[in-house]
């Protein structure tokens, strides 16, 4: 079966001749490829993750951040003091900070920033993060006092968050054609549909220490195209290559490294609960046990993920393995479709554009066939996907991975594009994971809502994306996981 439905799988990259050698750049300039194209450049306005994958520490920043190990760490802010009862954080704002449009950045920034966040007409994807927040109070330029309704134990992580970032008012009508920062690098130019530039921002803290002057992210969607444009040099890196089939040949060639790290990523065949029959959870069970995971990894991923069982990262402590609760058994999926009255079901599978949703889907597909059901491949672009599945749910099955960083908590919310039924028992839980400061009972919980998200088999969980870097070898510095959306080049330096 392994074998049959890898056959699928588009195999035209080994029948490509390369070139014999890698362009040489400019020691102050990099070229990064992506995947998708973010639709605009301003990550508090849009739930896109390639907009964070271009902004996150290089254009924007925020109170806090995250490392590459997924520390939270300083950034604007330089430190913080938290109250005894939880519900108190005293912020020290840096000094002499910027926006790129020579605005100063100082506490009535903070407040702008989140006020605007949490707003009832707020356009933040992840508007839940600030809901914890009752007031902000600013002291002084640099102090901002940020009082909860509750202890919330993740506030200094979310606030770490892309869409978390702070913005000056005069620039957020045209943030999302020209974004205004405080980060190292400022916005250049874009072209639709091919690049956006960055340039140094001279005047950042921390420019002494930044080695490039100048950032082309390039988008290439088509995985054949990431390949040949990494081999002509065209391209000096692809820390999300697509065609996972193409590791090994980079691997045998010096001239390039490949690093096979972790995300966030957790990718599911998404279904409609709120539409027939689909709201039935003998039809949701039927389709987990109706799907090969080990196949589709091996098919689509040329074995490079790991299966999940729920919606929460193996790379976390609070993970769970659920992967043997559906197993593969057409049988089973069959039985069960027969119990809940449903016959020749006809679906629509709407696929975004990566290669991971795209194979996936054509083998998924297959395997439904087996078990009676008929799903249609629409193949859409993003910008269309995220309109038409994520804000209107207008889909019946989807494939996406979903990278934001420990984000179980979208199960809580009822208008979420997959509209999970048992939402207020998962928030119930979600609230008490907020209330409790001890780790050990933290993740305890976290288990608890894993094995609900399984019973209930909202979605079918697939697998865990990996994180296939590849670049030029004398490149340093860039990251091998992805603990959020980032492709943060602060730190990367051409070798001599």
């Amino acid at each position: 079966m392994k074998r049959v439905l890898a056959a699928v799988v588009v195999a035209g990259l080994a029948a490509v001749a390369w070139p014999s050698a890698v362009g040489a750049q400019a020691r102050d300039q990099l070229v990064l490829g992506m995947q998708l194209e973010p639709p605009h450049l301003d990550p508090t306005a849009g739930a896109a993750g390639a907009i964070r994958e271009v902004t996150y520490a290089n254009l924007f920043e925020g109170l806090t951040r995250l490392d590459r190990r997924g520390q939270v760490q300083p950034q604007l802010a330089e430190r913080w003091t938290i109250s005894p009862d939880g519900l108190s954080y005293r912020f020290s704002l840096r000094a002499g900070v910027r926006f790129h449009d020579g605005t100063p950045f100082d506490s009535a920034s903070v407040k702008f920033t989140l006020e605007r966040a949490m707003a009832p007409d707020s356009t933040n994807a992840q508007k839940q993060l600030f809901e914890p927040i009752a007031s902000i109070e600013t002291p002084d330029p640099l102090t901002v006092v940020i009082t909860l309704k509750r202890p919330t134990a993740s506030f200094l992580y979310n606030l770490a968050w892309g869409d978390a970032v702070m913005m000056a008012p005069g620039s957020v009508a045209t943030n999302r054609e020209r974004p205004i920062g405080t980060g190292p690098f400022r916005f250049d130019s874009r072209t639709p549909g091919d690049r956006v530039v960055l340039v140094k921002n001279p005047d950042h803290r921390d420019a002494a220490t930044i080695a490039l002057n100048r950032v082309v992210f390039r988008f290439i969607s088509d995985p054949q195209a990431q390949v040949a444009a990494l081999r002509a040099g065209d391209v000096d890196a692809f820390p999300n290559l697509g065609p996972a089939e193409a590791v090994d040949g980079f691997r045998r060639d010096a001239r390039f490294t490949v690093a096979i790290g972790n995300t966030e990523g957790e990718t599911i065949l998404a279904l409609n609960n709120s539409k027939a029959p689909f709201t039935d959870v003998r039809v949701r069970r039927a389709i987990a046990h109706a799907i090969d995971k080990g196949a589709v990894i091996d098919g689509a991923m040329s074995g490079t993920a790991k299966p999940i069982g729920s919606h929460f990262s193996p790379n976390h402590p609070a993970y769970v393995d659920l992967t043997s609760r559906y197993p593969y058994n057409p049988a089973e999926a069959r039985r069960l479709l027969a119990e809940a009255g449903v016959r020749d079901l006809r679906v629509t599978l709407r696929l975004p554009p990566p290669a991971y949703a795209r194979r996936s889907g054509e083998i998924i597909a297959a395997m439904l066939a087996d078990v009676g059901i008929t799903a249609t491949i629409e193949a859409v672009e993003f910008p269309r996907w995220l309109e038409t599945v994520f804000r209107n749910a207008d889909f019946d099955m989807t494939i996406i991975a979903h990278t934001e960083p420990m984000d179980i908590n979208i199960y809580g919310r009822p208008t979420y594009y997959f509209r999970y039924q048992n939402h207020a028992r998962l928030q119930a839980i979600m609230d008490e994971v907020e209330r409790t400061g001890d780790e050990a009972a933290r993740n305890r919980l976290y288990g608890d809502a894993q094995r609900l998200l399984s019973e209930d088999a909202v979605n079918v969980f697939l697998f865990q994306l990996p994180k296939i870097g590849v670049w030029n070898a004398r490149l340093e510095g860039l990251w091998e996981n992805s603990p959020l959306q980032a492709n943060d080049v602060t730190g990367v330096r051409w070798r001599n």
